[in-house]
């Protein structure tokens, strides 16, 4: 077989199209990097959906926990130590164990029960709530004098917020937040190896690493293979938010524009 049929045969596995069974020996490079891209279509998913929608629920957990009701302050506060507090492994252990007790409850929770919309569940929250840490920090940040122009200029609610406290609170959260992006990327590797199965063998590409790592006993080929696909995929993010950061900051001089500084996380 040669190397462009394996990639029809094997190109969109993940998503259950092409061929059914995985190969069983006589393993080639060609099929490695196939089937390892063909997983990364879903740790791509999982982050991008996470990500943007998290995005919205992180501003709104920022904006909860900087406000001065408790009613609004504290569970955006719980919240944030919840989801921080606790492994992520874990998140998706009790959140699939959970989601199975609830579908036999009402059938509305089927679909949780697979990975496709319950490991993106707890990606999501996990997400939401250490952006919104970041935004919250960025909101404390915020020039005094930022707020006193909006006030001098007659700007309240809703246009004081969407004109200089949301702007201002994204410029200086952006770096961090990068970072951030990168590590859920990153954490979308431990959606199969929680409790969420892999149906058919469709898993994401950590999945088929090791299915070939434990087929050859050489983890050597297909966990570089791995890194370098993610590698890949976090130059793509950190340009694009690059692209974002310089919208960001267009108003500012050239020579005093922040550029992005990526510190990976060792330790979440």
């Amino acid at each position: 077989m040669s190397c462009w049929e394996t990639i029809i045969d094997y190109g969109l596995r993940s998503q259950g199209i092409g061929e059914r069974l995985l190969p069983r020996s006589d393993f080639t490079l060609c099929q490695q990097f196939t089937l390892i891209g063909s997983g990364m279509i879903w740790n791509i998913y999982f982050g991008v959906v996470a990500l943007c929608s998290g995005f919205f629920l992180a501003t709104a957990v920022a904006m909860g926990k900087a406000a001065r009701n408790p009613l609004i302050r504290k569970p955006s506060e719980w919240f944030i130590f919840v989801f921080r507090g606790s492994p992520l492994f874990i998140q998706f252990f009790f959140a699939y164990f959970l989601f199975l007790s609830l579908k036999n409850v009402s059938p509305f929770f089927d679909p949780f029960t697979s990975a496709w919309a319950g490991a993106l569940v707890v990606l999501f929250l996990n997400t939401a709530a250490y952006s919104g840490e970041i935004f919250y920090g960025a909101l404390q940040s915020i020039p005094k004098g930022d707020t006193e122009a909006a006030d001098a200029y007659g700007l309240s609610g809703w246009n004081r917020f969407r004109r200089v406290i949301w702007p201002t609170m994204l410029r200086l959260a952006w770096p961090a937040y990068t970072n951030e992006a990168i590590f859920l990327f990153h954490a979308t590797t431990l959606v199969f190896f929680s409790g969420f199965p892999a149906l058919q063998q469709r898993g994401d590409a950590l999945y088929y690493a090791n299915y070939f790592a434990d087929k050859t006993f050489n983890p050597f080929i297909p966990y570089p293979i791995l890194a370098g696909y993610f590698i890949l995929l976090t130059l793509v993010i950190i340009g694009i938010f690059g692209i974002v950061n310089a919208r960001l900051n267009r108003h500012l001089p050239q020579d005093v524009r922040k550029k992005l500084k990526i510190k990976p996380q060792m330790l979440r």
